[in-house]
């Protein structure tokens, strides 16, 4: 059985009225390679005629964000044309590559009526042969995403990216990542085999899963150790946990503000490019 290493309680950073959770980064550690950073916003509930998101337009060069959208919306905009609006049980994939400017707001509809909202988004590094690869957008609702029933239905297991269980996730990253959200009732259970290279990303949303004998409860990331294959989660009540897993880059990393290189002079390069102009532009 594949041993825990840590457990780390995300830290409490909320982003002006918006509920904000991050456990990744920490203190400890800077990535679980590939992936780069998670912030988990919510749950709350808004007013109506709310300011909604803040996530107004902003540049990214080198990775690639996935956004779940558990409660509300998202209006997505970006300078290579995409737009859209993804709501509850949605996902969207964006592909930074060289650069682009995107922004993440609430929704018209949103910020008039007001409502839940819970929404996740992590970013997943490119390794160095795809930091300048061309960008890419996609958003799809819930009715889009594949869903896999198992443990006479106590286990739903949202297919993103990756084969579970012969089930084709519902994006076709450029690395091999496999990536799903997963929700128990009380007492589902999973076993999974994961490659012994792969790192495994786990965090628990909400509820307490017991993982190879451990209670982990919400809010918190598990960092695991390499080298064995097995995986058992229990739900000791009903829980949802984001779960992936995927062979490390074992590259240099050069995380500044929304880009994320391998140098340093990567990174001044980008910020260069993107003060010229050559991210494109657009009025939002």
């Amino acid at each position: 059985m594949r041993k825990i290493k840590n457990i780390y309680p995300a830290s409490y950073s909320p982003i002006a009225d918006l509920i904000t959770y991050s456990p990744l980064p920490n203190r400890k550690i800077s990535q679980v390679d590939p992936f780069l950073f998670l912030n988990h916003h919510g749950p709350q509930v808004y007013s109506s005629n709310n300011n909604g998101l803040p996530f107004g337009p902003h540049p990214h060069r080198g990775m690639e964000t996935v956004t779940f959208i558990i409660d509300g919306d998202i209006m997505h905009k970006d300078s290579s044309g995409h737009e859209s609006v993804i709501t509850a049980g949605g996902v969207q994939w964006m592909t930074a590559g060289w650069g682009l400017i995107h922004a993440e707001v609430s929704s018209d509809q949103f910020k008039r009526n007001g409502g839940k909202l819970e929404i996740m988004q992590l970013w997943i590094n490119l390794p160095s042969s795809l930091k300048m690869t061309d960008p890419f957008y996609m958003g799809l609702q819930k009715e889009d995403i594949p869903h896999l029933s198992l443990d006479n239905g106590k286990v739903t297991i949202k297919a993103v990216a990756g084969n579970w269980e012969g089930v084709q996730g519902a994006f076709k990253p450029k690395t091999d990542i496999q990536l799903s959200l997963i929700s128990f009732e009380a007492a589902g259970e999973l076993t999974n085999s994961i490659p012994e290279n792969h790192n495994i990303f786990f965090y628990v949303i909400s509820g307490s899963l017991r993982v190879n004998g451990t209670e982990v409860k919400q809010l918190h990331l598990v960092e695991f150790e390499t080298g064995e294959t097995g995986l058992t989660i229990e739900a000791v009540e009903e829980s949802m946990l984001l779960f992936g897993h995927a062979a490390p880059f074992n590259e240099p990393l050069v995380a500044q503000g929304p880009f994320v290189m391998n140098t340093q002079e990567e990174i001044m390069q980008a910020y260069d490019d993107y003060r010229q102009g050559k991210f494109g532009h657009w009025q939002f």
